[in-house]
């Protein structure tokens, strides 16, 4: 973990710089893989999952039988918890759901909103070094809240041809039928065009590693709408001396484990408390499954010693991380001052981990810096807003000088006058009332 002990904000930029990702080595190869997907459909799906995953498929679509099988074998506890997590994500996003208001903005004229779920939509599922089951409630459940038709899920089979049987049973406790052992890039490219098998939607959602993200990306240029850029995972934690390093450093490795390009970030005010984490990351490290991973990424961790909890806080907005953990007795009036991030993680109860699964946000958020514009997956997500407007004669005979008179200066002559040959002809009555 690299130190760095009062900077001058003029060097805050060089040391929160995320290291630069160079897609040009791989574009080449994504945009050769969209390509044939796009031509030859199915048949270079089943090669591609053959080449990059090993394993011979008589048929891109999980059948009811696996389905049905992955909820036997899975074991209770788990399908306990995940059924908690679904509750409680369930409900988060219920509380989204926003109803039409029509708002008279003059005596007869009357506009309101309404939220569309888009018809179909395509949820892309990691499983090479961890199945994440639970992105498929992070986005499973909002899209079926949103009342989106078509669901179509993709992730890569093991090498005998299998989706986790984990990923199987959350997808059908969410109401996903649709289900493709697809992955990498050919899975984007499949969802993005269609193919014989795999229905054409028109948004992707879900991570991925730099392949997967680049097609993302790619295919948005050519009209697929995708959830978010995304970049490797990361976590920032703003520590004071009432911070435990035990469960600093537990936080911090959460988010290494992810894998070897995430990154983690600790910014603190007690300079004792660096040295503390430091020694709780060694010992904690040696007992973590993907030790290797978590110390990869560990090796461009840094820490910064910052003079007080106000500098701490613009240095960490100027960051703008993923996950942000208040570790302090003060998080709940700092959390007040926070303005970039993907979620906020409030006092030293609540790890970020709990967010990742089952507090009821959504795990799906901005990295690399985007938290400044970007906000994380929610029920918006899964919507489109149609605007509309209603104009009784008499609303339209009050604004009609107003849109003429715009109209005219802007040399928009056919707009003038779709307004004044309504305004100048009979008469009409009668209304249709909004839902």
């Amino acid at each position: 973990m690299q130190v760095f002990k009062y900077p001058e904000p003029e060097n805050w930029t060089d040391i929160l710089r995320r290291p630069v990702m160079d897609n040009l080595r791989l574009l080449d190869t994504v945009q050769e893989i969209l390509k044939t997907v796009r031509e030859k459909g199915d048949t270079a799906l089943l090669d591609f999952t053959r080449r990059f995953d090993g394993v011979e498929l008589d048929s891109l679509e999980v059948n009811q039988w696996e389905i049905d099988t992955a909820g036997v074998v899975l074991p209770v506890n788990l399908k306990a918890a995940i059924q908690v997590a679904a509750n409680n994500i369930r409900k988060f996003h219920l509380a989204q759901v926003q109803r039409p208001e029509v708002i008279e903005t003059m005596p007869g004229i009357r506009c309101w909103r309404k939220s569309v779920g888009i018809e179909k939509v395509g949820l892309y599922i990691p499983g090479g070094t961890a199945p994440l089951f639970s992105t498929i409630l992070m986005l499973g459940i909002p899209a079926s809240i949103a009342g989106c038709n078509e669901i179509v899920l993709c992730s890569p089979p093991d090498k005998t041809g299998k989706l986790h049987p984990a990923i199987l049973y959350t997808a059908s406790l969410v109401g996903i039928t649709k289900i493709y052992k697809i992955g990498g890039v050919q899975a984007i490219a499949a969802m993005a065009f269609g193919t014989t098998t795999v229905p054409r939607v028109f948004k992707i959602f879900g991570p991925g590693n730099q392949y997967v993200t680049a097609a993302k990306q790619l295919v948005q240029q050519q009209g697929i709408a995708i959830d978010m850029p995304a970049g490797p995972s990361e976590v920032a934690i703003f520590a004071d001396s009432s911070a435990n390093a035990d469960f600093v450093a537990a936080d911090l490795l959460s988010q290494a484990e992810h894998g070897v390009d995430s990154q983690v970030l600790l910014v603190t005010t007690d300079e004792s408390l660096i040295g503390k984490v430091k020694a709780a990351i060694m010992q904690q490290i040696e007992h973590l499954g993907r030790k290797n991973f978590a110390a990869k990424a560990l090796d461009n961790s840094k820490a910064v010693l910052v003079p007080d909890e106000n500098i701490g806080i613009q240095l960490l907005n100027q960051y703008a991380p993923e996950h942000l953990i208040l570790a302090t007795d003060r998080a709940t009036a700092l959390a007040e001052k926070v303005i970039n991030a993907g979620s906020v993680f409030i006092g030293h109860f609540s790890p970020e981990s709990v967010g990742d699964y089952a507090s009821g946000t959504n795990h799906t958020l901005p990295t690399n810096g985007y938290a400044t514009a970007y906000s994380g997956v929610s029920l918006d997500s899964f919507v489109k807003k149609i605007t509309f407007q209603q104009l009784e004669e008499h609303g339209l005979q009050q604004i009609a000088a107003t849109v003429i008179t715009m109209a005219e200066a802007e040399g928009l002559d056919a707009h003038a006058r779709a307004v004044s040959l309504r305004t100048e002809s009979a008469r009409f009555t009668g209304e249709i009332k909004p839902d």
